[in-house]
């Protein structure tokens, strides 16, 4: 009796752990970084767009969703809004709360390189009638909040309050390889007080449990079998068990680090610090002269605006340094880098992350 009560409870466990997963397949693109760095035009990037490349950045977390590294994004899904279904290619990022895509009123360059949202068009569209902004390195995007349902890969979200943006900053999203973005962050995050995607598909009762995972394959190619998974998560992505920590801010998905340690040394955060588990960040950033000293450690030279560890020419530092300011900062972000070594799984339910080796 006693085998088969722990045998149930062990089912148990694991139908929590799935629940019923609705998958969002990611694919992988070459990032803009390595594009321009390949055509030998990274240098021409710096000196002509330095505020977008910048490695400190001033943020107000009421205004700004800083987090995003369009350079070095990779990792993109399909989303859908309106009836009939209007396509965009988005990054689903933990590092910020608004879902927006380019309107078709939109005047500025990026927007004529991009599909755009036409509400004429959409049976189920409705006009909110207020105004967004988000600001970025170089400028403010703006538009409109419109509602419309929202579909990702056939969970439908109703009556969803997304951003329309009119305006977007200077070259800042020409070359992207996405259209728009969908936040995956706290609501306190949101500008506009819209309220975020996932805790709509939460109050409609769309997912098993209130959470979500991220796998980041490390193919280089196309990066097969990454996905963003809703309503649980998937065990044969990951070793061993997750590592649960706590979620120490709920706007970003912050949580305690003990410390970082490179080689066998504890170089910073001995005393703890505080980091973001962060989809929309590519590299791992830290506060820059941490950032400068962690280079030097582990051999890395500043080339051409990038770094690279020394006598491995095209071997691409994984760090970047990001002086986050108070009353957010400082903070350290774990972005694709960490993402492709450790499953994530983000719980909005006990408000935790659960980490754990990825499986390759």
């Amino acid at each position: 009796m006693k085998t088969f009560l722990v045998l149930l409870l062990v089912l148990l466990d694991v139908g929590q752990a799935h629940g019923d997963l609705h998958r969002v397949p990611l694919r992988r693109h070459q990032s803009l970084r390595k594009k321009l760095q390949a055509q030998r035009q990274l240098s021409d990037l710096w000196k002509s767009q330095k505020l977008d490349m910048i490695e400190s950045c001033t943020m107000e977390q009421s205004t700004n969703e800083p987090l995003i590294n369009y350079l070095d994004m990779e990792y993109f899904g399909t989303i859908s809004i309106g009836s009939p279904p209007q396509n965009f290619t988005v990054i689903f990022d933990t590092g910020s709360s608004n879902l927006w895509v380019p309107s078709v009123y939109c005047t500025s360059p990026a927007c004529k390189t991009h599909p755009v949202f036409h509400p004429s068009q959409s049976n189920t569209y409705s006009e909110v009638g207020s105004t967004f902004s988000i600001q970025y390195g170089t400028g403010s995007l703006t538009g409109i909040i419109g509602a419309d349902q929202v579909s990702v890969e056939g969970l439908t979200v109703v009556g969803q309050q997304f951003g329309e943006s009119v305006k977007e900053p200077g070259q800042t999203f020409v070359n992207a390889e996405f259209d728009g973005i969908l936040g995956l962050g706290y609501p306190s995050l949101a500008a506009g007080g819209v309220t975020p995607v996932f805790d709509n598909m939460m109050a409609q009762n769309l997912v098993d449990l209130p959470m979500f995972s991220v796998y980041m394959s490390s193919d280089p190619e196309d990066g097969l079998g990454s996905e963003l998974t809703f309503g649980g998560y998937d065990p044969s992505h990951f070793s061993g068990s997750l590592n649960w920590v706590p979620v120490t801010k709920q706007a970003y998905w912050q949580i305690a680090l003990d410390g970082i340690q490179v080689g066998d040394t504890v170089m910073f955060c001995s005393e703890g610090c505080q980091a973001i588990v962060d989809t929309g960040t590519s590299l791992i950033t830290g506060p820059s002269h941490k950032i400068k000293q962690l280079q030097e450690a582990i051999g890395a030279i500043l080339t051409d605006g990038e770094d690279f560890a020394d006598g491995m020419q095209f071997c691409s530092s994984g760090f970047q340094g990001l002086d986050i300011q108070p009353p957010s900062g400082p903070l350290w972000i774990l972005g694709d880098v960490f993402i492709r070594k450790f499953y994530s799984v983000f719980d909005r339910g006990n408000n935790q992350v659960g980490l754990a080796p990825a499986v390759p």
